[in-house]
């Protein structure tokens, strides 16, 4: 069942021309999922962001999964209604980046409304990419101007310290280009080595307990490191921070990147969910 759920949330997500600076064209359908669950609330956020609270529970940490929602407008200003997607026996081809990380939050939010033993938030952000930004700034609103690389997951950070609601936690759902069209699930962890964060040791003991955790239950996951919205979790969430907060992600193989066509392995992404299943089950057992 989730496996079906899942196919059919990247498939619609997919289809959405949610370009960078429209990324409010996916909230309808975002929001129907959640309003179909029970025991979740939303936190109002700044901007095209989304945030939503899925458990309670009192006695947990929390456990962010964060996504973004901005697409690469690969097709100009005559851009189809309703982007091109397939799925395959073996891949899903269309705007993978990164509607597979949507699709996979969407799931793991179904999944977790049927326990009373979670406390999650999800961030689903704008302005993640910046290629569209750099190249074509004129497919955006008010070209380009007032926007950023990394505007969401800075403007849901924000929210959440105004709000006192600091994840333990925040996982990044994406996509990388890293295994050159093989299969592979790579995870980021060293967002200090990529910004100007003065990381603690504690901090960095705390993310190695959690690779190793994620490691103990997929032994074949790749450590590597690349620039997304993970960064801008793990900056902003230690910075004036009462807690030292991990900030990691986590990535099924796409190619080409950054192109029409982009294409996952479903494989991938059924062992993704897995995956984060049973980390999840886990820290909240």
């Amino acid at each position: 069942m989730d496996r079906s759920r899942l196919l059919h949330h990247i498939k619609h997500v997919a289809r959405c021309p949610s370009f960078s600076t429209y990324e409010e064209r996916l909230h309808p359908y975002i929001r129907d999922i959640f309003d179909s669950l029970s025991g979740y609330e939303e936190i109002e956020a700044a901007g095209n962001n989304l945030i939503f609270r899925v458990g309670q529970n009192p006695t947990a940490k929390t456990i962010a999964i964060a996504s973004h929602l901005d697409k690469i407008n690969h097709y100009g200003e005559e851009y189809p209604k309703s982007l091109p997607v397939s799925i395959s026996e073996d891949q899903i081809t269309g705007a993978m980046d990164d509607s597979a990380g949507v699709g996979l939050a969407l799931t793991l939010a179904e999944w977790a409304a049927n326990s009373d033993k979670l406390n999650l938030l999800f961030f689903f952000s704008e302005m993640e990419e910046s290629k569209g930004l750099k190249e074509h700034p004129e497919l955006l609103k008010n070209n380009g101007r007032g926007y950023e690389h990394g505007l969401g997951a800075r403007r849901i950070s924000n929210c959440c310290k105004a709000q006192s609601l600091i994840p333990d936690e925040v996982i990044t759902l994406d996509t990388t280009p890293l295994f050159k069209g093989k299969q592979g699930i790579a995870l980021y962890s060293k967002h200090w080595e990529l910004t100007d964060l003065n990381a603690s040791q504690k901090l960095k003991e705390a993310t190695a307990q959690i690779v190793k955790q994620f490691q103990d239950i997929y032994s074949d996951i790749q450590l590597h490191n690349n620039t997304n919205d993970y960064l801008h979790y793990g900056f902003e969430f230690n910075t004036e921070s009462p807690k030292d907060v991990v900030s990691i992600a986590l990535e099924p193989s796409i190619y080409p990147y950054h192109q029409k066509g982009e294409k996952v392995y479903k494989e991938d992404i059924f062992k993704l969910l897995s995956i984060m299943k049973r980390y999840l089950e886990r820290k909240f057992s």
